[in-house]
């Protein structure tokens, strides 16, 4: 083990730790409860493209989801956890198959109101960081004042790509390409919150009422770096069995190991109307470090 490349990132690792701390009391000046769940679980949420990785005693979970829906349904109201979560496979300057994630639902909101709540947590970590509201990533200036500019995906794919996602239905790898290598460039100098997904890519997420092919799904891009992702909470039963089915059938084509998770489809039946989010602290470390790669922000790399 080479201790200088360990001591080397000290100031970057104190920049992580005030974050984190930062961040939770963000929450908790607004009523969120802080909550830990587990990391191990015998069933996880079926995703099509995303594949946990599985131990002799289950799979350890991309996000506490599973664990976290089931306690809003029980009444816990407003929560938060920072832990860890792992994808198999996910590598590269942006990616590891361990990393750190933020996970928050609010209840009687929607994806929208989380997302400017988003905004909010970010501009509280730079004020005591920063003495301005613009910073430098990776060679380019962006001016973080609120309010962030919002896109819509069909706006923003229409004016960077040319076509439309939303009457394209069969070419979501062109989609999750063009959106990390040109919509994603949006947000180099402003962060942008591009929001209305195609229904077809958000199985948890509430389908809007006046325009069921968008999904009420938005993203936070900043410099570039996917942040976070939210959405309204999907509360019926049946359709979303319906959208477990056919993730399971994509993952199980991928020939990746899937199933229902029976006892968390049981808990949506008491679900309150509610928003989710998921920001990537690694990311947001990296954004307000400066830095290119998650091993410069965590302690130890892959």
């Amino acid at each position: 083990m080479d201790l200088g490349i360990l001591s080397g990132k000290k100031e970057n690792l104190k920049r992580r730790a005030e974050i984190l701390d930062l961040t939770r009391r963000f929450f908790f000046e607004r009523g969120y409860l802080e909550v830990e769940t587990p990391s191990l679980a015998p069933c996880p949420i079926p995703e099509a493209y995303i594949e946990p990785i599985s131990t002799e005693c289950g799979c350890l979970l991309p996000s506490p989801e599973l664990y976290m829906k089931p306690l809003l349904a029980a009444g816990y109201g407003d929560i938060f956890q920072i832990c860890h979560a792992f994808r198999k496979g996910e590598k590269g300057a942006r990616h590891r198959e361990e990393f750190t994630l933020l996970e928050y639902y609010r209840v009687g909101t929607n994806y929208l109101e989380l997302a400017t709540e988003t905004e909010s947590l970010v501009l509280s970590l730079i004020k005591p960081i920063k003495d301005s509201p613009k910073i430098q990533y990776q060679g380019k200036e962006i001016d973080l004042t609120p309010p962030w500019p919002r896109l819509t995906v069909r706006e923003a794919f229409m004016s960077t790509c040319g076509w439309d996602p939303l009457n394209v239905y069969d070419d979501d790898e062109r989609f999750d390409f063009e959106l990390a290598t040109r919509v994603a460039s949006l947000s180099n100098e402003r962060p942008l919150i591009l929001y209305d997904f195609p229904g077809r890519m958000a199985s948890l997420a509430r389908l809007k009422q006046c325009d069921p092919i968008v999904a009420e799904r938005t993203e936070i891009f900043i410099g570039g770096l996917e942040l976070a992702n939210i959405f309204s909470e999907l509360t019926d039963l049946l359709e979303q069995r319906q959208r477990f089915q056919h993730e399971l059938a994509i993952a199980q084509a991928h020939r990746k190991d899937a199933a229902i998770p029976e006892e968390f489809l049981g808990a949506l039946a008491k679900l309150p109307e509610a928003a989710g989010g998921a920001l990537g602290i690694d990311r947001l470390v990296m954004l307000l470090c400066d830095a290119r790669s998650i091993n410069d922000v965590t302690a130890f790399p892959v």
